[in-house]
């Protein structure tokens, strides 16, 4: 070819791109002003909506694009988040405020996210976050639609209140004379400056509890309020994770000085009033090591052959005045905290181990719900007020069960089995009824006098264990539908415990994972859930990928929380449900007990949006008393494994995220992580859906519930982590 025709040749070339990009602008410019006529119809009717066929008709388009174009344009507006698509395929108008208001929820990466009542949560980057931290009630500025999944981003631009002021963490000297807090939270990713005149004795490396003074410049600045004692040490690291989750192990001086207050006498005025059941046999049945015991159960055979079970809970009400120190104080903690070596009571000792507890050999007063039945568990009477009760004998489960099983012919073995035995009746009828059956394991360390941990053993349930659970499960119902259905003209407001039905999104997602491992569940069909549910977890006892179903079926479920409104409690297969048989250790049901005696009396003046208000910040307390327990476990995990690194272990894959892998060792069900960096033949994918990486060129899946072999490589008591090596999968004998 000549240089000429090649030079005609490149014109001719650049002539064709010019007219290609002309004709691109002009089209990205005609679907702006037919995207802007799509825009202007729903923003000039707000409270419309329209299907594409009227968007087309209303705008004219009709007769320029079609309606798949159409479909497209509006789609894109939906992405914006300039509109929102509605159920049978109509589009309307998103009016998006300038700015939210709600809670903050950080997570460990750094990135946090606006809670939002009523609507999806607004994505807040870690350089957006301000001076705001995990809990506080923030305003949002609503900044743009983030292309991926649609969810609205945002940027903090007030603290409107703090959640926490006080922090735990580590004193560490940076500078020669600059100390620094690093916080024990790690959804806290700042240090805290300590100005020298506010160190309060505290030195490098030591563990302190801290309140924040103000954060006018870079860092926020804190003072040293006490020192618990040098990081790592036992009793140091126990103390300092129930304070970073609010809970004082220390009651008030006021508070203390009013349960000392208290009169352990029981009047004969005050018997004269309650149902006298001294003279009933009765018992306890409690961990060996329990010291607080909110129930007991009297039983005994009627003339006409029934049985009359009484189920008898500590009084707490008629010692804990509503308004009182303790009460506020009790309600402020709105529950007892179990970590591995200690309990943190909601109540003063007094209250819990002394005055309330139903200890054996002791006239006690308390709330009572007490049922006639036949020998089939069938109720024919039933009476709830309030009693007086003398506990014949104090059971620990091991006793109770050695009795059952025939090993033991300990004391009032014939009332023990009756129990029992009505006790499977009751919970035959409640798994019939659709009750869902979740056998979660439990781990409780061995500690010698130092608090360091030699051994975990598995805490099972057993006969002991259930024939309690049952007669619980009966009063809390019994409970709960007796406040309905007799103060409910006009209906009077009550404490329920709710538990919403699953996710069916949740639920589709179990089945697609379960599939992996052969079992065949159809969760499409939104009938017979709890049935299903039940037979699976049926199926998967005794395998080795019991626990990790398990696991993914509970997370599929709702998580159950205080309400003024019923919805009933799903899990159980319950209508009406509430918490009414621990009030030593759970405020919501020393609330029931108040509302029983305070209906009972005709005073119907209860504001349900303060009970409401009262529920969630139970609720809410609940939940953080589960994190610290699990703390507290998670660093007695990683303590137990310090002296093991190099150790081969088994264990089963129990989580995976992008990052990497979790595992659980099968022997002491202490969990790790493997990192994906650390996985050297191939490189790895991370694949949500199917909770599995995938190998790009071995096409090797590592996928939750795989039994494997890995090597303890690390531990981080600070991180509270423990870093593992993959060794490779193990084969498992079926």
């Amino acid at each position: 070819m000549t240089k000429r025709n090649l030079s005609n040749k490149k014109s001719q070339n650049k002539r064709k791109l010019k007219t290609k990009k002309s004709q691109n602008q002009k089209g990205n410019r005609q679907d702006q002003l037919w995207k802007r006529a799509v825009l202007a119809l729903l923003k000039n009717n707000r409270n419309k909506s329209f299907s594409v066929k009227q968007i087309a008709a209303e705008t004219g388009l009709y007769n320029e694009i079609p309606n798949t174009k159409i479909h497209s344009l509006a789609d894109l507006l939906v992405e914006e988040g300039q509109a929102e698509y509605l159920d049978k395929g109509q589009y309307k108008f998103l009016a998006i405020p300038e700015s939210l208001t709600g809670t903050l929820e950080v997570t460990r990466s750094g990135v946090g996210f606006l809670l939002v009542e009523n609507g999806s949560d607004i994505f807040i980057n870690s350089s957006g976050m301000g001076k705001a931290m995990n809990g506080d009630i923030v305003k949002v500025r609503l900044i743009k639609r983030r292309r991926k999944n649609g969810r609205m981003e945002g940027e903090v631009i007030e603290v409107v209140h703090r959640a926490k002021t006080e922090f735990v963490g580590t004193v560490e000297e940076g500078l020669p004379g600059r100390f620094f807090l690093l916080p024990d939270d790690r959804r806290i990713n700042i240090d805290f400056y300590i100005p020298n005149e506010h160190l309060n004795g505290a030195k490098d490396g030591q563990k302190v509890w801290t309140k924040l003074l103000n954060w006018e410049k870079r860092s926020p600045e804190v003072e040293v309020l006490s020192v618990l004692g040098e990081a790592g040490e036992h009793n140091t690291e126990m103390h300092a994770i129930l304070l970073q989750y609010g809970f004082d192990p220390n009651f008030p001086p006021e508070v203390e000085q009013e349960a000392e207050n208290i009169s352990e006498e029981i009047t004969e005025s005050e018997i004269a009033k309650r149902k006298d059941f001294r003279g009933i046999t009765t018992i306890t049945i409690d961990p060996i090591d329990a010291k607080d015991f909110d129930d007991a159960l009297s039983l005994r055979k009627l003339e006409n052959g029934n049985y009359e079970v009484g189920i008898h809970i500590a009084d707490v009400s008629h010692y804990v005045k509503r308004g009182s120190a303790i009460d506020r104080e009790g309600f402020r903690r709105a529950t007892s905290v179990y970590l591995v070596d200690r309990t943190v009571p909601m109540l003063p000792e007094k209250l819990s181990n002394k005055v309330c507890s139903l200890r054996p050999n002791e006239d006690k007063l308390t709330y009572s719900a007490v049922f006639e039945m036949d020998s089939e568990a069938k109720i024919l009477h039933q009476w709830i007020g309030r009693t007086v009760i003398h506990s014949d004998y104090r059971f620990h489960y091991d006793e109770a069960q050695d009795v059952l099983d025939g090993k033991a012919d300990g004391p009032f073995r014939e009332e023990l089995i009756t129990l029992d035995t009505l006790a499977k009746k009751l919970r035959a009828k409640r798994m019939g009824a659709g009750s869902i059956e979740f056998e979660s394991v439990e781990v409780k360390f061995k500690l010698d006098e130092n608090g360091h941990p030699l051994g975990v053993v598995r805490k099972e349930m057993k006969d002991a264990n259930r024939l309690i659970e049952d007669f619980m499960l009966l009063a809390n119902r019994r409970v709960s539908e007796y406040i309905f259905n007799i103060f409910s003209n006009p209906p009077l407001p009550s404490v329920y415990r709710i538990h919403d039905k699953p996710d069916p999104e949740k639920l589709s997602t179990l089945g697609r994972f379960v599939s992996h491992f052969g079992y065949d569940v159809n969760f499409e069909e939104n009938k017979g859930t709890s049935e299903k549910l039940n037979k699976l977890l049926e199926s998967v006892q005794n395998t080795p990928e019991k626990n990790v179903i398990e696991t993914i079926a509970i997370r599929s479920m709702a998580k159950a929380i205080y309400s003024t409104k019923n919805i009933g409690h799903f899990g159980l297969g319950f209508q009406f449900y509430s918490h009414f048989t621990s009030p030593i250790r759970r405020y919501p049901d020393m609330m029931i007990h108040r509302l029983l005696t305070q209906y009972g009396n005709k005073d119907y003046k209860q504001d349900p949006i303060v009970l409401e208000q009262e529920l969630k910040h139970c609720s809410n307390q609940e939940r953080t008393a589960a994190e610290a327990e699990r703390a507290s476990i998670k660093y007695k995990q990683v303590e137990f494994l310090e002296d093991k690194i190099g150790q081969q272990f088994d264990g089963v894959i129990s989580g995976v995220i992008d990052a990497g892998i979790f595992i659980e060792l099968t022997e002491n069900m202490c969990e790790g992580f493997v990192p994906v960096r650390t996985l050297e033949n191939d490189y790895y994918v991370y694949d949500e859906e199917n909770y599995c990486i995938r190998g790009k060129d071995t096409g090797e899946v590592f996928r939750l519930g795989d039994p494997v072999i890995v090597e303890i490589s690390g531990t981080d008591l600070k991180r509270r982590s423990v870093d593992m090596i993959m060794i490779g999968k193990r084969e498992v004998e079926q």
